[in-house]
């Protein structure tokens, strides 16, 4: 008889468990099974891998518990051993709610991850850069300021690209050019305008550029002068400007000013330094039923580590915290980083609401497939990757990392994968842990460690995948867990010392999306 574990229960209180296999309708399930001790369950359904079955009766309007937390209540009576999903499960949650202050979040220490404030911190091969942040690639970034000069800014892309290749830009010290393009720059108003030149600016000002040409065309809204304002101080041989309009061929001039920052780029050579300067964001697209259970718990494990290191990990997708937001205020040192969190959850709820659109129609259909059945369901799994870490900052949308600041930090963005992993980068992350069940090629403008949840999708999908969590449904007990959770540790070390290089960047698959909420003159 097969005695090997075929469920999941994620917390103690939970009425839900979620099946790592296919389960046939009229299975009985033994306790060596169902992973809990003395509980024999007959299924009464089948139960898709990924999906949920009742551990037991639930009434109609009876709140259905996963990871401790409500996902959501039952349409009506659920016997146990039945599949729980969509056709009797439905959302709890509505425009408004109310939220508590229970003070103080706890230490990263505390996580019984092994990594403590008096465990020695690894170190990484980065570069210096003047403004004192460090850099995990030395590339040559195009920071078109209208989408008018898009394909100007990607054929002196295409062109220093190949220069680099063949050694003869910058000597073989950069990794690359990318030219960061996008539809805006002209023709928005208001927040919309200021938004797109702060995100704009924000990469410019990136450390993982060790030359960035700010391409302009000269008539648009963006104006380079404007532009330079919303920089700030900034590395003048770094940061070179070329206006299209004012020049009789711009890409023989642009590749005389990539050519020269990437000469500049020559003095760049990558020294130890801490890992405690990483800033690491953390985003999940096309997930599962496995996500919060493996991947984005592991994610969360490195969250922890990371914060005990004294490094910064950033949280954002802020309407997949809805549901689970009180998982995070719990966790808020401080009753005003509390408040900020409420406004936070608040803000975006009516940024919905000022559309006419409700707050909990989340889950794709590829989520549902995968076994997510409520935007609560999603988000109690989503913000797994915070891990137990206190928050220790709130970041509003363009805002940056500032100098100093280290521990979790909430940052304002949407759950779009392109927009919000942007909006990560832009605030200053080295690399973009990214889980998913479902798989993705896509690419922030810095590394992207692909993670997936099930080893079914790091099988078929090898040239996407960089990390297999799916190993986790089957590891035997804390120490496995531990291993793996020191070997995604260490391939995130190597990749930032440059050791290693992400799918997204061998495949060349970057790109931006910038958030956008007003009229398009």
């Amino acid at each position: 008889m097969d005695t090997a574990r075929i469920l999941v229960t994620i917390h103690p209180d939970d009425s839900v468990a979620v099946a790592i296999r296919a389960i046939e309708a009229g299975t009985t399930l033994s306790p060596g099974q169902t992973g809990l001790p003395g509980l024999s369950l007959a299924v009464l359904d089948p139960i898709p891998a990924g999906h949920k079955v009742a551990l037991r009766a639930m009434g109609a309007g009876e709140k259905v518990i996963k990871y401790g937390y409500p996902i959501g209540t039952a349409t009506k009576e659920i016997e146990a051993g039945r599949h729980v999903h969509t056709h009797n499960l439905k959302t709890a949650l509505s425009e408004s709610a109310e939220y508590r202050w229970n003070g103080g979040g706890r230490s990263p220490a505390e996580s019984g991850e092994g990594v403590t404030k008096e465990t020695a911190v690894p170190t990484i091969q980065a570069y210096e850069r003047k403004d004192g942040k460090i850099g995990i690639r030395n590339e040559l970034w195009i920071v078109p300021t209208v989408g008018c000069v898009n394909r100007t800014a990607e054929a002196l892309a295409r062109w220093a690209d190949a220069e680099i290749a063949a050694g003869s830009l910058s000597g073989g010290s950069l990794d690359g050019c990318f030219a960061w393009t996008h539809p805006y720059g002209c023709s928005q108003m208001g927040d919309d305008h200021e938004t797109t030149r702060t995100v704009l600016a924000d990469l410019a000002r990136h450390p993982n550029a060790g030359g960035v040409l700010v391409l302009g065309l000269g008539c648009e809204n963006n104006t380079v002068e404007q532009f330079r304002k919303a920089l700030g101080d900034f590395d003048g041989e770094r940061i070179r400007f070329l206006v299209t309009q004012r020049v009789g061929d711009e890409i023989a001039e642009g590749r005389k000013l990539l050519a020269e920052l990437g000469e500049r780029a020559k003095r760049d050579a990558r020294s130890p330094v801490s890992a405690a300067r990483l800033v690491m964001g953390m985003k999940c697209g096309g997930s599962d039923g496995f996500s919060g259970i493996t991947a984005n718990a592991l994610v969360g494990r490195v969250t922890d580590a990371l914060a005990a290191m004294g490094g910064t990990p950033i949280l954002t997708e802020v309407p997949e915290m809805f549901g689970a937001e009180q998982m995070l205020m719990d966790r808020c040192e401080t009753r005003e980083l509390f408040d900020r969190t409420v406004a936070l959850i608040n803000g975006f709820k009516q940024y919905y609401v000022r559309h006419n659109q409700v707050v909990y129609e989340n889950p794709s259909p590829g989520n549902k497939e995968g076994g997510i059945s409520t935007l609560e369901d999603k988000s109690c799994g989503c913000v797994q990757k915070g891990g137990s870490a206190p928050v220790r900052g709130v970041l509003r949308y363009g805002e940056r990392i500032a100098p100093g600041v280290s521990g979790l930090q909430l940052l304002e963005g949407p759950g779009n994968d392109i927009v919000s992993t942007t909006a990560l980068t832009a605030a200053g992350a080295h690399l973009i842990l990214f889980t998913t069940g479902r798989g993705t090629p896509l690419g922030a403008p810095v590394p992207t460690v692909k993670i997936s949840s099930n080893s079914a999708l790091a099988t078929a999908k090898p040239l996407w995948i960089d990390f297999d969590a799916g190993r986790l449904l089957a590891a035997d007990g804390a120490d496995a867990e531990r291993a793996i959770t020191a070997e995604l540790l260490a391939y995130i070390l190597d990749v930032a010392s440059g050791d290693k290089k992400t799918r997204n960047e061998t495949n060349g698959y970057r790109e931006i999306a910038i958030f956008k909420d007003g009229v398009t003159l």
